[in-house]
């Protein structure tokens, strides 16, 4: 597939390395110069920024944030739902070499305030069009040292911190860092992923190419920039490509729908959560075909796609769901199905050219085509560490540079790589190896099912396969005909031995489930 690849890049991954911009913000100056008057960027709220004008704000925003004492390698905390000034403020702190940590104002006050303790931000800027982080905002405006300011065509509360507290400790390729994101993790306990300029612009770049990404796209920009998905495969790549963004602050499926129809949208990005309650509410509406008559593709990532979603979603739209896979760690797409492969499984495709993959089995060495290992990386897009954390960097990244993702995956005799699980969460029942994302697919074949979660749970002198399952609004599933509706499709070790059945499953801001939390929703 390489040389399909050279082609849809226009050039050679070393060329493409030797022309990456130096900084993520540089790609809006370019645009600015040679199509000033091209729109850039609206969003939900009415504003609308055409590729000078958001120089501009971005120039201004520079200016203003440099008064305020911020410079290279300082820390600043934004708590946001996605809007333009957010990504207005990004723009800015790349320009002044600052690190953005993004951060979701849905995530609760714990959870922020044990960020900022590890991150030390010089500042914190909470983006008022977020009801949510205007609660967090208005929970500090207390101390006496925060403003309300003018950000890039909006509101934003302001807190400075003594610059002292903020210094950073050398490490090796901290020099180019842009941002600092915080990963939720399968355990729960974050750690700041440091991402260089170069990392997010290689993804921008390389993935970008891929899907034929050009100034003639739209793109609907709902997954939260606070997570890497959709703040380097989505929003900092199709800027690469002079593109138009219809920013969204949070996922609604009806307004989606008739955004995507009304005005023009060519390119949508979600996380399968996302597709399953965007086709059933497509369906429930009864609306008619063509639903979005504009739309060229759309890609799945961020969490294993089931081919029941996938399905559907493909019926719906009348287009292939692409399939993506990558982790924070590497900026973050490792694997993407290229956009004029027509997969019929929910195969995460090809690594992405420039990548280095090996797939190494218990023993330390590589298995063979079709048996499943764990995966390992390395390439231009490969963290250079945890911050402020140098034993979970060293448990992480190997002295070649590989990065370990944890996931167990096989390789099909095309070179697309299908994910079987983590490899903590896999499941040893009765002896028998028992991989959630295949007992998942299967639930999710029952009409009823929205969304599922299958998780091991430890029993004296075994290991249960456990199912938390979200039906459709309205639907009577119940356990037992559940599990009847699974005995023909799963072998008897890996049925699960219970179902929890509840209203809502719980789901980080982009959609995923996260597992951790199971047991704790109703």
């Amino acid at each position: 597939m390489q040389s399909n690849d050279e082609q849809y890049l226009g050039q050679s991954v070393e060329q493409i390395l030797q022309t990456l911009p130096a900084k993520v913000s540089s790609a809006v100056s370019y645009w600015a110069e040679h199509a000033p008057d091209a729109p850039a960027i609206s969003d939900h709220l009415g504003r609308d920024f055409s590729y000078r004008e958001l120089a501009g704000e971005i120039s201004e925003s520079k200016a203003f944030l440099a008064q305020q004492g911020i410079e290279a390698g300082h820390r600043v905390m934004l708590v946001n739902e996605n809007c333009v000034p957010l990504l207005v403020a990004i723009l800015a702190l790349s320009e002044l070499g600052a690190w953005p940590v993004i951060v979701n104002a849905r995530m609760a006050e714990d959870e922020i305030a044990r960020i900022a303790g590890h991150c030390q931000p010089v500042a914190e800027l909470f983006f008022l069009d977020s009801e949510a982080a205007s609660r967090h905002w208005k929970r500090l405006d207390t101390s006496g040292v925060t403003d309300t300011i003018s950000l890039g065509g909006g509101q934003a509360g302001m807190v400075m911190h003594d610059a002292s507290d903020s210094g950073i400790e050398p490490e090796p390729g901290m020099e180019d860092v842009f941002c600092l994101i915080y990963t939720t993790g399968t355990t729960g306990a974050p750690k700041g992923v440091m991402l260089t300029h170069r990392n997010i612009m290689f993804i921008a770049a390389i993935s970008g190419a891929l899907r034929g990404l050009s100034q003639q796209d739209r793109i609907y920009l709902v997954l939260p920039v606070s997570h890497v998905f959709g703040l380097s495969a989505v929003f900092l790549s199709a800027l690469h490509y002079g593109a138009h963004f219809v920013v969204a602050d949070r996922f609604d499926p009806e307004i989606m729908t008739r955004t995507i129809r009304e005005q023009s949208v060519t390119g949508i990005f979600g996380v399968p959560a996302m597709y399953a309650k965007l086709t059933d509410y497509i369906a429930s509406a009864g609306l008619s075909k063509p639903v979005a008559p504009d739309l060229r593709f759309m890609y799945s990532g961020g969490a294993p796609l089931d081919p029941a979603i996938k399905q559907n979603a493909e019926s719906t739209f009348g287009l292939p769901l692409l399939n993506g896979y990558g982790m924070t760690e590497s900026g973050p797409t490792i694997c993407q199905v290229r956009r004029f492969d027509r997969l019929a499984s929910s195969s995460v495709g090809q690594p992405l050219p420039g990548l280095v993959t090996r797939v190494l089995g218990a023993d330390g060495k590589e298995v063979r085509r079709g048996e499943i290992g764990e995966l390992h990386v390395r390439g231009p897009s490969i963290m250079p560490g945890y911050f402020r954390n140098p034993e979970a960097t060293r448990a992480t990244l190997d002295e070649a540079g590989f990065l370990n993702t944890g996931d167990m995956v096989w390789e099909d005799e095309a070179g697309n790589l299908t994910i079987a699980g983590r490899s903590k969460e896999l499941i040893i029942h009765s002896g028998f190896n028992v991989y959630p994302p295949e007992v998942e697919a299967a639930i999710l074949d029952h009409p009823d099912v929205l969304l599922c979660a299958v998780v091991g749970e430890t029993v004296p002198g075994n290991e249960d396969v456990v199912a938390w399952v979200q039906p459709r609004p309205g639907c009577q599933l119940s356990e037992a005909g559940l599990l009847a509706f699974l005995k023909p499709r799963l072998t008897a070790y890996k049925r699960p031995s219970r179902v929890h059945l509840v209203s809502q499953l719980p789901t980080a801001p982009s959609g995923k489930v996260l597992k951790h939390k199971l047991g704790k929703a109703d």
